[in-house]
C-alpha cells in the first residue's frame, strides 16, 4: 500500500506499562518510512472504550487505534469505522485461535492482538517459603488458607488494584466469571450478546463476594482503594506484598529485576472439587481506521506486528500472538510454559474487557468499587451487571 508523501498519522495507544516502547517503536517507523510522521497519543482512565468513545462522537477516530476484541470493537468494524485488516501479512500471521476474536458479526477482521493474554498469580518463592507453604493452592478455599498463613507469617498476601478497577476486572472478575458461569454455560458468548444470559444470580454474586472477601479478611495492602496500577507492580517488586494477581502482559516487570525468585500459578478460582477454568484469550491489539490516512495507518501497523514487535516484547516478555516472528522476540520460558498448560484446557474462560459490552465495563469498574467501598452488597451488584448487559444488548446487538 502506498501512502501520499508527508502524511501525519496519529496513534491513541493504550500503554500503561510500555510508553518509552511505543515512542520508540514509532521513531524506527519514521526512520524506515521517512514519507509518513506518526504522532503517538497515549490514552488514559481505566478502559480502551473510554477513551474511544469522545473521539467517536465527535468524529475525530485516530488513524491507527487500541482496541479491544469485544462487541463493541466488532461493532465499530460493523459500522464502517474500523478497516478490515485481513488483507495484511500481520493478520495472516496471527494466531489461527486468536483470529475469532478479531472477526465481528459480519465477517470483519477489524484488529491485530498485541499478545496472547492470560492471568496468573505471581508469587515471591522466598516469602511463600519462609511462611512454611510447601504446597500451591488448586482451589479457592486453599487460596484462603494461603493467605491466612502469609498473614500470620508477619506477610500481606496479596495485592489488590482498587484505584485501578481494570485489574480487579482481569484478576478476580474475569477468573471468576470463568468458574461460575462459563464452567456452567457453554453458549455464554452468544447469550450475552443476545441478552438471554441471565447474570442476576447467586454464581456472579459470588464473584463479587470473593473481590470483596480478600480484603475483608485483612489479605491485602493498607489503603488498597487508592492502589494504581504502577504501585501495585512495585509493591510487588518491591516485597511488601507475597503474591500478584496479573496478567502475561507485566510478565517482564513482574518476573525480573526482584532481589527474590517469582514463580506462578494458575489462580484457583474454582470450589473444593471443580475443575479449575483458566483464562486465555487476546490481548489489546490496534485497529487501524477508516480515515483518509488509511494506508499509510496499515504500513504503521504492518511494522507494529513486524519488525517493531521485538521491542514491546523485550520490555514485556509476554506470548507473542503470531506464528512466526523477525528478530529475537524474548518471552519469559516460565510464562511460555503457564501459557501453553493453560492452553490445554478443554474450557477456558476470556478476558473480562472480550466478555462485556463496553459501557458494562465501564459499569463494572464502578460496581467492583461499590462493593469494595460496602456501598452496595455482591447480590446488587450482580442484578445491577445483569441489567447493564441485557440492556446493551437490547440496544446493539439484536
Amino acid at each position: 500500500m502506498s501512502a501520499p508523501t508527508g502524511t501525519a498519522i496519529t496513534a491513541l495507544v493504550w500503554a500503561p506499562d510500555w510508553p518509552e516502547e511505543m515512542l520508540r517503536i514509532a521513531a524506527e517507523f519514521s526512520k524506515l518510512n521517512p514519507d509518513i510522521h506518526v504522532n503517538v497519543q497515549f490514552m488514559i482512565g481505566n478502559s480502551v472504550e473510554e477513551n474511544i468513545k469522545p473521539r467517536i462522537a465527535t468524529g475525530n477516530l485516530p488513524d491507527l487505534v487500541s482496541i479491544n476484541p469485544n462487541a463493541y470493537g466488532a461493532d465499530l468494524a460493523d459500522q464502517g469505522l474500523l478497516a478490515d485488516v485481513s488483507k495484511t501479512s500481520a493478520w495472516k500471521n496471527m494466531l489461527d485461535p486468536l483470529k475469532k476474536d478479531w472477526t465481528s458479526r459480519q465477517s470483519r477482521h477489524f484488529g491485530i492482538a498485541g499478545g496472547m493474554a492470560t492471568t496468573a498469580i505471581y508469587y515471591n518463592q522466598e516469602m511463600f517459603a519462609k511462611a512454611g507453604i510447601k504446597t500451591l493452592p488448586t482451589n479457592f478455599n486453599e487460596f484462603l488458607a494461603v493467605c491466612e498463613q502469609l498473614k500470620r507469617a508477619g506477610y500481606t498476601p496479596i495485592m489488590w488494584n482498587g484505584g485501578f478497577p481494570n485489574m480487579l476486572g482481569n484478576g478476580p472478575f474475569s477468573s471468576g466469571f470463568a468458574n461460575n458461569v462459563v464452567a456452567r454455560e457453554p453458549d455464554w458468548k452468544n447469550k450475552i450478546s443476545d441478552g438471554t444470559l441471565d447474570l442476576n444470580t447467586p454464581q456472579v454474586a459470588e464473584i463479587f463476594a470473593r473481590i470483596r472477601l480478600v480484603p475483608e479478611r485483612g489479605f491485602v495492602q493498607k489503603s488498597f482503594m487508592a492502589t494504581g496500577y504502577d504501585d501495585g507492580v512495585r509493591l510487588f517488586k518491591e516485597g511488601k506484598v507475597a503474591m500478584a494477581f496479573h496478567g502475561s502482559w507485566a510478565a517482564g516487570l513482574l518476573l525480573h529485576g526482584n532481589p527474590f525468585e517469582v514463580g506462578v500459578f494458575m489462580p484457583p478460582w474454582n470450589s473444593p472439587g471443580e475443575q479449575v477454568v483458566p483464562v486465555v484469550g487476546s490481548e489489546t491489539g490496534f485497529a487501524v481506521s477508516e480515515t483518509p490516512n488509511k494506508a499509510a495507518a496499515m504500513r504503521f501497523l504492518e511494522f507494529i506486528a513486524g519488525p517493531g514487535f521485538s521491542i514491546l516484547q523485550t520490555k514485556r516478555q509476554n506470548i507473542p500472538p503470531f506464528k512466526q516472528f523477525p528478530g529475537t522476540v524474548v518471552s519469559d520460558q516460565k510464562m511460555v510454559d503457564y501459557t501453553n498448560a493453560v492452553s490445554r484446557y478443554a474450557v477456558t474462560g476470556s478476558p473480562y474487557y472480550s466478555v462485556l459490552p463496553s459501557n458494562s465495563i465501564e459499569r463494572l469498574h464502578r460496581l467492583i468499587q461499590d462493593v469494595l467501598f460496602g456501598k452496595i452488597t455482591p447480590r446488587q451488584a450482580a442484578k445491577l451487571l445483569d441489567e447493564s448487559v441485557k440492556n446493551e444488548a437490547k440496544m446493539h446487538y439484536k
